[in-house]
C-alpha cells in the first residue's frame, strides 16, 4: 500500500557549503522519515556538491542534480519535475527545525485538508528589531492566509498535481514568486498556514540591513496588493539577488 504521506524534499542550493550539513542533520534526525531528499543545485562554486554527496548515504533516497542556470524558481520547478511523489516540500538550505518537524507537518496538514500550506518563521539570531519585524511579518502570513496567501519560499508544502496546473513557481517573477506561487495554488486547494515554526537564517538582513530589507518587502508587497501586479524581471526596480551573502 503506498504511503500517501510520503514527502519528496526539494532544497535549492547556490553556495551552500556551511548552512547545508546544518539542515541534513536536521533531516536525519526527524522521528518522520518517510522521504526522499532531492538538492538542486544553482551551479555552485564552493563545496555544496561534496557536502550533499556526503551526506547521501544517511539516506535511502537521495538525488543530487546541478543546473548550469541559476535561479530559485528555476530550481524549484526542475526539482518538482524529479519528485517521485505526490507531497511535495520545498525548503531552503539555510533552514532548520526540530525533530518532530516533519511528523507535524503532514500531521497538520492533513488535518486542516490543506495541500497548500506553510508554517511561521523564527529567527536563530535575532535582536529587538529583527524580532518586531519578523512578528509582523508572521502576523501578515496568518491574516492573508483567508483571502490572499502570502509565504516564505524558504518552507512550502505543496503537491505534484497543484504544481503542475499552475506551471510551478513563474520563473519571470524577479521578487515574491513564492507569494505568487501559493496564491494561484489556493485558487486550487485550500492554503493554510500551519501553527509551528522553523528556524530561519537572518544573513539576508545582516548583509543588506534591517531597514533596507523591511523596505524593499514592503514595497513589493505594496506593489502586489495596491496595484495587483508581480514584480516580473521586465518591470521590477526593486534590486535583488538570488544567492548573494557571501562576504
Amino acid at each position: 500500500m503506498i504511503n500517501k504521506n510520503k514527502l519528496s524534499i526539494i532544497i535549492i542550493t547556490l553556495n551552500e557549503e556551511k548552512n547545508l550539513p546544518k539542515l541534513m542533520d536536521c533531516l536525519r534526525k526527524q522521528t518522520f522519515q518517510d522521504f526522499e531528499i532531492i538538492i538542486v543545485d544553482s551551479n555552485s562554486q564552493d563545496k555544496t556538491q561534496c557536502v550533499a554527496e556526503c551526506n547521501s548515504k544517511y539516506f535511502k533516497e537521495f538525488k543530487f542534480h546541478k543546473m548550469k542556470n541559476r535561479g530559485a524558481s528555476l530550481g524549484r520547478n526542475t526539482g518538482a519535475k524529479l519528485a517521485k511523489y505526490e507531497k511535495i516540500l520545498f525548503l531552503d538550505a539555510d533552514v532548520q527545525f526540530k525533530e518532530n518537524f516533519l511528523k507535524k507537518l503532514t500531521y497538520l496538514s492533513n488535518k486542516k485538508q490543506a495541500k497548500i500550506a506553510s508554517v511561521y518563521i523564527k529567527l536563530n539570531k535575532f535582536n529587538l528589531l529583527h524580532s518586531v519585524g519578523y512578528y509582523l511579518t508572521n502576523l501578515g502570513f496568518f491574516a492573508t492566509q483567508f483571502f490572499s496567501p502570502t509565504a516564505v519560499g524558504a518552507c512550502i508544502l505543496s503537491s505534484k498535481t497543484i504544481h503542475k496546473k499552475i506551471n510551478g513557481f513563474d520563473e519571470e517573477i524577479y521578487l515574491c514568486e513564492d507569494c505568487d506561487y501559493v496564491k494561484r495554488a489556493s485558487k486550487l486547494s485550500k492554503f493554510r498556514m500551519l501553527p509551528m515554526t522553523f528556524y530561519f537564517d537572518n544573513r539576508r538582513m545582516e548583509f543588506e540591513g534591517s531597514f533596507k530589507t523591511f523596505n524593499k518587502y514592503l514595497k513589493a508587497n505594496f506593489t502586489r496588493f495596491i496595484f495587483g501586479q508581480e514584480l516580473k524581471k521586465v518591470n521590477c526596480n526593486i534590486e535583488y539577488k538570488f544567492g548573494h551573502y557571501e562576504k
